[in-house]
């Protein structure tokens, strides 16, 4: 805390557009301690971060932490837009009561029930007796795997197109099943064409006071761990997301917010472009990617080679990878970008080397396709590992494979270097298509 006195706004110049439209909140109110920021005059998020969580689902690094959104509606009813993960339970609660003022809690939404997001339930139906749960059939029968209550009476089921008036605001709720659980749906507030995206548009990272797009460098700071986010979490179900985008497709959309991440209130443009390409297995960029395992660096010299190979050409912005020392989920986020993909691999007890191996399942896991491979086997006697590689690849949708494949003997030798250069022109003929 920096001394200033209950709900006194940060000093601002009035005549910025982005300040113009929001005022911070961190105070103190009846010894209730509170971090909100307005989405407009009469919605306010209420969430939270973490910073002390290392791996999201622990699965996935987050050094950056990640945000649990969550936003609070009033109007002559008040409305709770999803809660929070259990880690920020104290922060989320004190955040409602500070906004609500005494007033009493009339409807909580729940688009999503992955535990990140619906772990406060049970604790809001004690807090406010006259609350009512708002979900489809999935959401409420998930509510009883999770919790050890009954709903029935305390629930509204919404069905597909349905809408529920507050008074000057109106929610509609579109279903979103699969983004990137069954029971997802997002809800649309008409008046202000807000859409609350459930985990759709979200990304890792926490939020550091700026909660608007507009507010950061999306591109420098905050796209690499969007795409990673998308391409971990929903990547799998591109299908269901070119669904769900047909459905708000024709929506005007003034913000859209998400669960975890940024608010955007501009360029939403933008985000839907990515989302489109994303979601359709497109590549963002003509871009080269090299993911190597090596066990004494002879692998690795090839790929060097290679790489330099290619930028002395004028390829530009290459990216090389050691699948070893990084995580899967940014090798991921990266094949989801890169147009051109160089796998190269030692052959590892007669099979692939187990970094590639495991780089190569979760390709497949999450519906990789619509790329141009490259490969490089090392073997220093029966090498197989190209092979297999082609086969795992085989199985994806849309994956051209180029022949051009390097087997090294153990190391780079005149005639590995002469194939090595027939492949780097493969790659550049195909750049150039």
């Amino acid at each position: 805390m920096d001394g200033r006195q209950p709900n006194t706004p940060f000093p601002r110049q009035t005549t910025s557009p982005i300040r113009r439209n929001f005022k911070i909140n961190i105070g103190k109110d009846k010894c209730t301690m509170y971090c909100t920021r307005k989405i407009t005059d009469s919605i306010t998020w209420v969430g939270g971060n973490d910073r002390r969580l290392a791996l999201f689902e622990n699965l996935f690094p987050i050094p950056r932490g990640v945000s649990y959104n969550s936003y609070l509606i009033m109007d002559e009813k008040t409305v709770l837009v999803d809660t929070a993960d259990a880690s920020i339970t104290r922060q989320f609660l004190e955040n409602i009561t500070h906004t609500l003022s005494g007033r009493g809690l009339d409807y909580l939404i729940v688009n999503h029930m992955e535990p990140d997001h619906c772990a406060n339930i049970e604790e809001l139906l004690l807090r406010y007796p006259d609350l009512k749960i708002v979900g489809n059939s999935k959401t409420l029968s998930m509510i009883g795997q999770f919790y050890d209550l009954n709903a029935g009476e305390r629930s509204i089921v919404v069905k597909e197109n349905d809408t529920l008036p507050l008074g000057q605001h109106t929610l509609r709720f579109y279903f979103a099943p699969m983004v990137h659980w069954p029971e997802v749906m997002m809800t649309y507030e008409e008046s202000e064409q807000l859409l609350f995206s459930a985990d759709a548009f979200g990304t890792f990272g926490a939020l550091n006071g700026n909660l608007f797009n507009d507010e950061v460098n999306f591109e420098r700071d905050w796209l690499p761990d969007a795409r990673r986010y998308y391409s971990n979490i929903v990547g799998k179900y591109g299908a269901q997301v070119q669904s769900a985008l047909k459905k708000v497709a024709g929506l005007p959309i003034r913000m859209i917010c998400p669960l975890h991440g940024l608010v955007w209130r501009s360029d939403i443009d933008v985000l839907l472009d990515k989302y489109a390409h994303w979601s359709q297995y497109q590549p963002e960029e003509r871009a080269v990617a090299l993911f190597y395992g090596s066990m004494y660096g002879d692998t690795e010299n090839a790929v060097n080679v290679l790489a330099a190979g290619l930028a002395e050409a004028g390829v530009k912005n290459i990216a090389v990878y050691d699948i070893s020392s990084t995580h899967v989920s940014v090798l991921i986020s990266e094949i989801f970008r890169c147009s051109h993909l160089v796998l190269a691999a030692p052959t590892y007890n007669g099979g692939v080397y187990p970094a590639m191996q495991s780089l190569l399942h979760d390709m497949k896991a999450l519906n990789v396709q619509n790329r141009t491979v490259a490969l490089i086997e090392n073997g220093s006697w029966a090498s197989t590992c190209a092979k297999q590689m082609r086969a795992a690849l085989e199985e994806m949708k849309q994956m051209q494979i180029l022949d051009a494949t390097v087997t090294l003997k153990s190391t780079l030798k005149e005639d590995s270097a002469a194939a090595l250069e027939l492949l780097k022109e493969s790659i550049l003929t195909s750049l150039e298509q």
